[in-house]
Parts: C-alpha cells; sequence; structure tokens
C-alpha cells in the first residue's frame, strides 16, 4: 500500500506540557482519516506538525517522497528549508478560521499560491482559480471580498486556495467548528466531493456524520497519544477503550453498543 503520509516518534512540547507523545501514523493515498479526541488530546498540533506549522521536538515526517528530520539534532539548513516548503506544498493546510487575505477577492485569495510559490503565468493561475471557485459552488463569488462572504463560503474559498496548490494531502483543522450550525451543510458537502474524487484528507473534526459516511479510518486521540483506530463501522459501534466510549456519548446521541 503507498502511503502518501509516514509520521514517525513525533514529539512535541510547549514548556513543560508535553502535547505530543511520540506518535506514529501512516496515511494511505486516497484515504479519508478521522482524527478525533477531546481538547487538548494533541490532534490539532499532530496535523500542524504534519506540515512543519510546528516544529516536532522529536521524530520524522515523510511525505510523498520528501522527508524531514525533527529534533534538536536536526541540521537546519537552506536544504531543509527548501525541503519543508516543498514537503507544505504537497501537504496543503485549511484552517479552523478561514485565514483568508482581507483585502482579496476571492480569486485574489485562491490564485495568490499559484503566482507567488509555483510561479504560474497570471492566465493559467486565473483560469485555474476560477475552475476551483466553480468546484466548490462559488463561481459567482469570484469578485468578492470575504468581508461579504459567510462562514461557510469563506471556508470554501480556503478549500479552493488549498486545491490550487495541487497538494497530494489535505490537512483539516476542524473546518467547520467556527461556522454556525446551518453552515456546516456546504463546508461538508465539498469534502465529500473530495473525498468521492479521491483526494487523500487528515481531517481533524467531531463531525460524527461526517466520519461515519466518508472516513476510511477514525483515529482517538487522548493525551498526546493515538489511543484507538479503526474502521468508522468498529469505532463507532464496538469501540475498544472507556475513554473512547465516554467521548463517544458527549459527541454523538446514541450511545455506543459496548
Amino acid at each position: 500500500m503507498s502511503h502518501v503520509v509516514t509520521v514517525t516518534g513525533v514529539s512535541k512540547s510547549f514548556g513543560s506540557l508535553a502535547v505530543l507523545k511520540g506518535v506514529d501514523l501512516d496515511v494511505a493515498r486516497g484515504e479519508v482519516l478521522v482524527i478525533m479526541g477531546p481538547s487538548g488530546s494533541g490532534k490539532t498540533t499532530l496535523v500542524r506538525c504534519i506540515n512543519l506549522l510546528e516544529e516536532p521536538d522529536a521524530g520524522h515526517i515523510h511525505i510523498c517522497g520528501q522527508s524531514i528530520s525533527c529534533g534538536p539534532n536536526a541540521r537546519r539548513n537552506r536544504a531543509r528549508a527548501k525541503a519543508v516548503r516543498q514537503l507544505r506544498n504537497r501537504a496543503a493546510m485549511v484552517f479552523q478560521h478561514f485565514n483568508l487575505f482581507p483585502h482579496m477577492t476571492a480569486l485574489g485569495n485562491v490564485i495568490e499560491g499559484p503566482l507567488s510559490v509555483r510561479g504560474m503565468p497570471k492566465a493559467d493561475a486565473v483560469a485555474l482559480g476560477e475552475r476551483l471557485l466553480e468546484r466548490v459552488g462559488l463561481a459567482d463569488k469570484r469578485d468578492v471580498y470575504p468581508a461579504r462572504l459567510s462562514g461557510g463560503q469563506k471556508q470554501r474559498v480556503a478549500i479552493a486556495r488549498a486545491l490550487a496548490m495541487e497538494p497530494e494531502v489535505i490537512l483539516f483543522d476542524e473546518p467547520t467548528s467556527a461556522l454556525d450550525p446551518e453552515l456546516h451543510a456546504e463546508v461538508l458537502r465539498t469534502m465529500r466531493s473530495l473525498a468521492e474524487d479521491g483526494m487523500t484528507m487528515v481531517v481533524v473534526t467531531h463531525e460524527v456524520a461526517f466520519a461515519r459516511e466518508v472516513a476510511d479510518r477514525v483515529i482517538f486521540m487522548d493525551d498526546g497519544r493515538i489511543l484507538e483506530q479503526g474502521p468508522p463501522a468498529q469505532f463507532f459501534s464496538r469501540p475498544a477503550h472507556e475513554r473512547t466510549r465516554s467521548f463517544l456519548r458527549l459527541v454523538q446521541p446514541e450511545r455506543p453498543a459496548v
């Protein structure tokens, strides 16, 4: 099986607080992996470490042929900085709070990466941006600034922006948690479409329905470690650990079978 992402022995502390404690993780090409867990379990830090937005204290990150060693003994030089940039291009990130440029239109936000990072000619970038805005259902918002968009529309622009880098994996950090409930559906619909197209996705979320319907595998994190993982049918109906069962009782209406 071809793995797009391999995380080996990744640890991360903030001061005296150990947030990740030697996490190992593989993500197969085309897999939709959902990461769940309580606040403070390390799930957001894990996805940020995968594309080096957070520098791990130890471990190894491998994405699509690009490998990065982390820790105090890792050589910090131009070659490593270039490798980190290449890794981020292959692992795009969609954030909880959109992170759109307020002074750019929807199209401007989408094409900024292709123009400034990939060096794409503007006409090609504009054509790509228009195709991606159409893909996420926002062709009519091409020239609208973020202040005039709803939260759900902003997040779909953010997804189009991630796709514009033509990544091999997209990392989602709680993409619906900042949205009003009625706006969840439009973002999740876009994410389902990406999954159907075979995009490799790592999704931090508490959206149980999405995980049940779309995920190939669900991981439960607690206290900086992966405590349990499995296909959705098994994870939600027959969790092995009491810690997982107590968490699921909080996030899904029905109590899982034990």
